[in-house]
């Protein structure tokens, strides 16, 4: 019977929830991407501690608030953890092969000095280690951090499985093996979970150290046979055959691609560099990328694919992107503000500025968590409760108990 109060309701916009909030959704895996690798690039772009901290808070904000409840979307804090040993290492690496030590340098400390021999002249091992040296290490190792957990930011919000439904299908072999290597890391993530789980409840004494031992081998194990499970399940599936192109077809589709990323980097030197002739710069360019694009054209006659449900690209995927496209060409344009701020100098050493532009532009780039609708549930991230059995009126449960929870398993 239809309920009285919905029946003479208007309907819900499209995209929207009850209440006039926005309907959760998974959004396109693409979208995530461009905005993650957009403001990698920005962070590429300076090595002012300030910023780069920035970055890193952005990142933290977007991830908290747009990631699934799936197990491998869990998986940033790992992530933060190698960018912070990436810093750590770059700092004593710095400090131990001392290179580039001045007189007016602030003297931290120094090492036992190890003499070299002549060929390794330019690098010393130990010796003074400096204050602006430190700092400088630092900052390389920050903005290098930054990058990792863009990308770990990236892995953690879209699932990469479903980006290689969109991708050419002269691509395809090649996308597989993309698809395939980044999900190590998450994969790699929900194993270490499972059998930190698994110690908890077998109560589990050893910590620390002593503990990697028992926690690296069902690791490993797991992963290898999560890798056959995978070339099985790939295999079934008909990932890998060759298709119905010719040996002519697939002769000429290779040097098509050839010579169309040839052409690419060819035009890329010549834009970049002023000295090469104007021959070698847009000209080489164009011509690379025509090439390449009847390449993938061609290559993708081999392929033949459905999609079941695809991914729509949305209002809210060109906020997502957009965001992050903007706030790294802000970053390259070093317009309204000194370059000289994005990278400052040690010497004199000083507190590093931070510009207005830069801010406003990671801001912006922040707002994703905003304009993205809020995630869908995954299945299998939460359980479902079993219906309730209907019963008879003299207690006894009917005959419509089975069917009923089949219909809620098949429908989950």
């Amino acid at each position: 019977m239809p309920d009285k109060h919905t029946a003479g309701s208007p309907s819900a916009a499209p995209g929207r929830g009850a209440g006039g909030r926005r309907a959760p959704r998974n959004l396109h895996p693409l979208a995530w991407w461009t905005w993650a690798l957009a403001l990698a690039t920005a962070a590429s772009r300076t090595t002012n501690p300030l910023l780069l901290l920035l970055v890193l808070a952005v990142l933290g904000y977007v991830v908290t608030a747009r990631r699934t409840e799936a197990p491998w979307a869990r998986g940033f804090t790992y992530y933060l953890w190698v960018a912070l040993t990436v810093v750590a290492i770059r700092v004593v690496f710095r400090c131990v092969f001392a290179t580039g030590i001045t007189p007016h340098d602030h003297l931290l400390f120094s090492l036992p000095h190890i003499p070299t021999p002549a060929w390794y002249a330019g690098i010393q091992i130990g010796g003074p280690v400096s204050l602006e040296a430190t700092l400088s290490a630092a900052f390389d190792g920050l903005r290098l951090a930054c990058l990792i957990c863009c990308i770990g930011a990236a892995n953690t919000l879209a699932n990469p499985k479903r980006a290689l439904r969109v991708l050419p299908g002269a691509l395809y072999e090649l996308g597989v093996a993309v698809t395939v290597s980044l999900s190590v890391a998450p994969q790699l993530v929900q194993s270490v979970q499972r059998v930190a789980r698994a110690r908890r409840l077998r109560a589990g004494q050893r910590k620390g150290v002593r503990a990697l031992r028992s926690i690296v081998v069902p690791v490993l194990e797991d992963a290898l046979e999560r890798s056959l499970h995978l070339a099985a399940a790939m295999d079934s599936r008909g990932y890998g055959r060759s298709g119905t192109a010719s040996r002519r077809s697939r002769r000429l589709t290779g040097a098509l691609m050839l010579l169309g990323m040839c052409g690419l980097c060819a035009g890329v030197y010549g834009l970049l560099d002023g000295t090469a002739p104007a021959a070698l710069g847009l000209p080489a360019f164009l011509a690379g990328a025509v090439l390449s694009v009847a390449g993938l054209l061609l290559g993708g006659r081999r392929v033949r694919r459905t999609t079941y449900r695809p991914d729509r690209w949305r209002a809210a995927e060109w906020g997502v992107a957009g965001c992050g496209v903007v706030a790294a060409v802000l970053l390259f344009a070093t317009v309204g503000y000194d370059a000289t701020d994005l990278n400052p100098s040690l010497y004199p050493l000083t507190w590093p500025a931070l510009p207005l532009v830069p801010v406003l532009a990671l801001l912006l780039a922040g707002t994703a968590g905003i304009v993205s609708p809020p995630p869908g549930r995954t299945p299998g991230s939460a359980a479902v409760p079993e219906p309730r059995p209907a019963t008879r009126p003299g207690g006894a449960a009917g005959t419509g108990t089975r069917s009923d929870r089949t219909t809620s398993e098949v429908s989950t």
